[in-house]
């Protein structure tokens, strides 16, 4: 596989298992991993495989944390079908894991005549796609409703259902459950080759072999290079678009009550300002595309314009501090439908260019693909009375771990984050093994001061335990 996604390490012909798996999940995104849970939960015996030391290191450890209705979509598409039905079960489920959903709703707000001409048209995809109650409203209600927006504002579509939720704690309790219900995660554990025998596949990773019936292509970034050297072809290609962030500080967040969207373009959804569950207020996406799948980085000039975005709709900020910026990559490829293709005589399924609405459609994804592995003739027998272990709770509206008894110590003081939460993040099959892990595992170092004051007392307390360790990223930083 190309250089460019694998590390160099020794090759051993030890195996990760002695099991043959019904199926193996490649790469622990939010749809990997909603993926495994789904096929965990209808009997299936699954190995999940990631190549990274924590999950959700790829396109999922960045993005803008929305739930969408898929209002957007376009119509009669698979991404639609996916995202209502994701969108469906989230609210299902979000009670028994302890997940949460701030539904705030969404305006798409035209500042110019030729934006507002365009809104009657979302206005008609939206009821088109079964979101019957969305509304054109004029600038008087947008006023009256987000009454710190710039004037300049024309006019907008009320989407009152659109939510943010916490875009980590989700997949890291999907995940969970399907551990805690039977499946196997494999991290470090990059796939190098495999070879397929017409009833099962031998996988070659970094750590060892694994067997598997099936194997569902989750791998994200770097899908269509899995399918190319697994396969000998791809019929999509990844062209990674950067999505660059800025992250104002929890001050901000009184400035707005709802997410506010732009009317998109051909190419992009365009930049978002929206409140996180954790009390920040965030103007992005840029949408960038680039050649490397592994550069993250911000620019100053990107960052800056966004920052005059941000202000010129919503003029108060300002006058608010930024307290972080970060960039993400998706995985676009030459068409805006979801890549998903069903190879029954491989006893492979690849799902790719997911690349904007994963978090929305993850769950929706992973039923889909379970219904086209069912057309492949496979049978199990669903778990009757599943295991539901609890997510995280991080949103600053939660019942925080601070509040409870027994925590020990306040950690991280800009993020309240316990000495308890810590030491849990540090254990367990999917415990905090890079600093980047463990902020999203906890939030530390994430609010104002970005580890100024709490790094010295997180490298104590994860001492052993990260590579590299705490003191190292300082040092290196």
């Amino acid at each position: 596989m190309a250089q460019a996604q694998l590390k160099s390490q020794p090759k051993t012909t030890a195996a990760l298992s002695d099991e043959v798996f019904d199926v193996a999940v490649i790469g622990a995104g939010v749809v990997g991993c909603a993926m495994a849970r789904r096929f965990t939960l209808e009997g299936a015996k699954v190995a999940v495989i990631e190549k990274a030391t924590d999950i959700l290191d790829g396109a999922s450890k960045a993005n803008s944390a929305i739930l969408h209705t898929g209002f957007d979509a376009p119509v009669g598409s698979l991404e639609l079908d996916c995202i209502r039905k994701g969108y469906a079960e989230y609210e299902t489920i979000m009670g028994d894991l302890g997940l949460v959903q701030e539904k705030c709703g969404a305006f798409v707000v035209a500042w110019t005549q030729a934006q507002m001409n365009s809104l009657t048209a979302i206005e008609k995809q939206a009821k088109d796609n079964g979101i019957s109650d969305v509304s054109l409203i004029d600038a008087d209600a947008l006023q009256q409703v987000e009454p710190n927006l710039s004037n300049r504002a024309i006019a907008a579509l009320k989407v009152p259902q659109e939510s943010i939720v916490d875009p980590w704690s989700a997949p890291y309790v999907y995940l969970r459950q399907a551990l805690e219900n039977g499946a196997q995660v494999f991290l470090s554990s990059a796939v190098n080759s495999g070879t397929f025998d017409g009833q099962n596949w031998l996988l070659e990773t970094d750590r060892g072999r694994l067997r598997t019936g099936l194997v569902i292509n989750c791998a994200g970034l770097y899908g269509d290079i899995l399918d190319k050297d697994l396969l000998g072809q791809s019929d999509f290609h990844i062209t990674p678009r950067k999505g660059q962030f800025v992250v104002y500080d929890k001050a901000a967040s009184g400035l707005l009550n709802s997410i506010i969207l732009p009317v998109p373009t051909e190419t992009t959804k365009g930049v978002v300002l929206f409140r996180t569950v954790f009390g920040n207020l965030v103007v992005g996406p840029t949408a960038e595309d680039q050649t490397s799948r592994k550069d993250a980085s911000t620019d100053e000039q990107a960052l800056k314009a966004l920052m005059r975005e941000g202000e010129d709709k919503l003029p108060e900020l300002a006058n608010m501090p930024v307290t972080a910026v970060y960039a993400g990559l998706r995985p676009a490829s030459e068409r805006k439908e979801y890549r998903i293709t069903p190879r029954p005589e491989k006893n492979w399924i690849t799902v790719g260019g997911i690349r904007s609405t994963g978090l929305s459609a993850a769950l929706g994804i992973a039923r889909h693909v379970y219904e086209l592995y069912q057309n492949m003739g496979a049978t199990h027998r669903a778990i009757s009375d599943p295991k539901t272990p609890k997510a995280n709770v991080l949103a600053q509206s939660g019942q925080r771990d601070w509040r409870a008894a027994g925590h020990g110590e306040i950690a991280c003081h800009c993020e309240l984050v316990t000495n308890r939460e810590i030491k849990a993040a540090l254990k367990g099959p999917l415990a905090a093994k890079s600093l980047a892990g463990l902020k999203r595992q906890t939030r530390a170092t994430m609010g104002r001061c970005q580890g100024f004051y709490c790094s010295a007392r997180l490298a104590e307390l994860t001492a052993g335990k990260l590579d590299p360790p705490i003191s190292q990223e300082i040092d290196d930083a």
